[in-house]
């Protein structure tokens, strides 16, 4: 079952010209358009976790935006949960959720109990149920100790895991996320992507992620989406996309002593250097060579050889 379908989804922004002078911008304003989305297709299945990526103004925010009915398409057609977005029925915004990494649902001068509260009334939820599913996920995402603290006064991470909380409690159906983890510490992203895997496998919660962080994408997501200057360039499963690039891995050396650059170039392209230490790009049939040649012949501290990484990938995708 297809729980969204997107047939040439386009849209057009118009942006004001500035140019002849106040006095002509005033009585002759004029205009310009901006493709930020360019005939799109795609189509998303009840359980999946996609990453929808791309470079600022890619147009994926936007994507997000008219899926969750926040903005009208110029043209084209999109189904989510069999609604049509943007005419905001109230059962199809009970079975979304949208949490943004920038943004703020929750009111500051409540505690987190306080804003639950209004979250069950909101959906009507019953009151002991909701409860054991708020406290079972706070105790995951370990901000159980903080249902009585005014929101203003929890960190970055802490509010946005009570975000999260108060956006699925209810147990929406799709889930979207634009850049859930943006400004968090190590600790607090991993828990947040720890939880988002176990959602969607045990809730079978489908989940549009948007993101620039590679470890987002690659802990949450089975299948990616790119998107660059308003069109599709990629769609397929995170294994067919690493797969593509399996004909070089990347060497990560760091070295006893400094050497001249000629040397190390001999095994492969450098991508990267700090002080002693050097990332390396080898294509596939020379691994092995490259491994003995960089062991025998360079003074090696540690050594460690990895695909592709996926930032990478990505960032090859984007210059196509």
């Amino acid at each position: 079952m297809n729980m969204i379908e997107v047939t040439n989804l386009t849209k057009v922004y118009k942006v004001a010209k500035r140019d002849g002078g106040f006095i002509k911008n005033l009585f002759i304003p004029s205009h310009r358009e901006i493709l930020a989305v360019d005939k799109i297709n795609f189509s998303v299945k009840a359980g999946e976790s996609v990453a929808f990526l791309g470079p600022n103004g890619a147009g994926k925010t936007t994507t997000l935006k008219m899926l969750t009915g926040l903005i009208y398409p110029t043209n084209g057609d999109v189904s989510v949960l069999g609604f049509t977005p943007t005419d905001r029925k109230r059962e199809f915004l009970r079975d979304i959720a949208l949490v943004m990494g920038n943004k703020n649902s929750l009111s500051w001068d409540l505690t987190a109990k306080q804003n639950l509260s209004l979250f069950i009334s909101m959906y009507k939820t019953s009151e002991t149920s909701s409860w054991k599913i708020i406290r079972e996920m706070a105790e995951m995402l370990e901000v159980d100790n903080f249902f009585d603290t005014q929101i203003r006064k929890m960190s970055l991470g802490q509010r946005l895991k009570f975000e999260l909380i108060a956006a699925i409690f209810h147990k929406p159906a799709i889930l979207f996320l634009d850049e859930p983890t943006i400004g968090l510490d190590i600790i607090s992203k991993r828990k947040i992507r720890q939880f988002l895997r176990h959602i969607n496998e045990t809730e079978k919660t489908t989940i549009i992620l948007t993101s620039h962080e590679m470890a987002d994408i690659e802990k949450v997501c089975d299948r990616v989406i790119v998107i660059n200057q308003g069109r599709i360039v990629f769609d397929d499963s995170m294994t067919t996309l690493i797969g593509k690039y399996k004909d070089k891995k990347y060497f990560d050396v760091i070295l006893k002593r400094k050497v001249d650059k000629e040397k190390i170039e001999k095994f492969g392209r450098i991508v990267s250097s700090h002080n002693l230490s050097y990332t390396i790009e080898v294509p596939r049939e020379r691994q092995g060579e490259a491994v003995s040649g960089i062991i025998s012949k360079l003074p090696v501290e540690d050594i460690d050889i990895r695909p592709t990484p996926l930032d990478e990938i990505i960032e090859d995708l984007f210059g196509r």
